[in-house]
């Protein structure tokens, strides 16, 4: 057996990791994962640990669950990949017929994850507005401290400095619409009147608005209500611009719906699914869009009207099959049925979270975010306290000061509220109780 400390002397080496300042990942505490059971992690050592994250927000059945597993090892046994360039796959076809079905968008776009959903939906937005004869729009708006991904259209409609701000030379402008940290109503009450501005003065220019629905999830689970979405939709809409809605985080039943938009009764043209689309399984991406504009691409050859966009992996035959399966366990299984318990335990598990440093509390769905403080930055308190949890046998994130429990949707109550209370001892340990 490779012992745990030649795996990190190789992972030092060799592996560079995202989201990650290499001078500090070098002498911090390393944990490396060997392989999974369920809702847990189990590290080289043979510890376990509680997938507080979900594999970062994607996992949603556990890991190795039978359904899949065999989904994929059936789909093996027949064909790993072959290309959609010329050519059509049956597995890529049965998902989009449920796709299409689940959402009521008929056209199916494959690509590798939620940063080339969004991209892919940004071209088709243009694309499309530019061979409808609108050539004047242009732009894109999209909320303040967005989170679109990382490629360089999605980080253009992105809007959180820290991640964004180094790449502004090579990005095109985007117009930034006011969003609430929480859903207070004279907050958003104020912001969709400067909304309402911004809609008058810029909308003419507008290919598309592109929104995270109801939840900012790497801004820190800064979130607004269902009107508030449903008034910005609305003007967007009689500007004249596509909806593009990134459900990347906030799809599969993260806020308690299948898809977030359900709740503010939003139809948008564009829907963008990632991270739960495989149960957390395989890297496949989904852009779904209406026949209107699919529509909009149509033409003979000469006319070049085609989208000139595509990934060698595109419909992915092993994942496609990963993800009819997940598909087939939300309906078997009723999992949508079921979170409700599981969001309360959640919700109460965060409510009663007491500690002096907790500054502020954030929950919608199964998503939580515990802030604590104050501190400098440079302290990185939230980052010490997630590291300690995993002394209680939990792995958690933080983003900033805030600590982020976003769980597999199979975690049980119980596990919810250890996820919650490996916090509050985490805290006692780094800041004294």
């Amino acid at each position: 057996m490779r012992p745990t400390s030649d795996w990190i002397a190789a992972d030092l080496r060799h592996v560079w990791h995202p989201f990650t300042q290499f001078q500090e990942w070098e002498v911090e505490p390393k944990l490396v994962i060997d392989r999974a059971e369920g809702v847990h992690l189990v590290d080289t050592d043979g510890r376990r640990y509680l997938d507080g994250v979900s594999s970062l927000w994607c996992n949603l059945f556990g890991h190795r669950h039978p359904r899949i597993d065999a989904a994929i090892r059936a789909q093996l046994e027949r064909m790993a990949h072959s290309t959609l360039l010329g050519l059509a796959s049956t597995p890529s076809i049965a998902l989009a017929e449920r796709l299409a079905a689940l959402t009521g968008l008929p056209r199916v776009f494959y690509s590798d994850s939620g940063s080339t959903a969004v991209e892919v939906a940004l071209k088709m937005a243009f694309q499309a507005q530019q061979q409808r004869g609108e050539t004047h729009r242009t732009r894109f708006a999209a909320l303040r401290e967005a989170y679109h991904g990382d490629t360089l259209g999605s980080v253009s409609v992105g809007g959180i400095e820290l991640f964004h701000g180094v790449y502004r030379p090579l990005l095109f402008d985007a117009v930034r619409i006011p969003a609430p940290e929480r859903a207070d109503p004279a907050e958003e009450s104020r912001m969709l009147e400067e909304a309402r501005r911004l809609f008058a003065a810029e909308g003419s220019t507008l290919a598309a608005f592109v929104f995270e629905p109801l939840v900012q999830g790497a801004a820190g689970l800064r979130h607004h209500s269902a009107h508030f979405l449903r008034s910005l939709c609305a003007m967007a809409q009689d500007a004249g611009a596509l909806l593009v809605a990134d459900e990347v985080a906030t799809g599969f039943g993260r806020t308690g719906t299948m898809f977030a938009v359900e709740q503010a009764g939003v139809r948008p043209d564009f829907l963008c699914l990632a991270k739960g689309l495989t149960g957390g399984y395989l890297p496949l991406a989904a852009t779904l869009t209406t026949d209107a504009v699919f529509d909009a691409f149509r033409g003979p050859y000469t006319a070049w009207r085609t989208l000139f966009h595509g990934h060698t992996y595109t419909g992915n035959p092993l994942a496609c099959a990963a993800a009819s399966a997940t598909l087939e366990l939300f309906e078997e299984e009723k999992v949508i049925e079921g979170l409700p318990a599981k969001v309360e335990a959640l919700h109460a598990a965060v409510a009663d979270l007491r500690h002096p440093s907790v500054v502020e509390r954030r929950a919608v769905g199964l998503m939580a975010a515990i802030r604590v403080g104050p501190a400098p930055s440079e302290a990185r308190l939230g980052h010490r306290v997630a590291l300690s949890c995993r002394d209680d046998g939990v792995i958690l994130r933080c983003l900033g000061d805030a600590v982020l429990v976003v769980p597999p949707l199979a975690m049980s109550p119980e596990e919810l509220r250890r996820c919650v209370s490996a916090i509050e001892r985490a805290l006692g340990r780094v800041l004294g109780s």
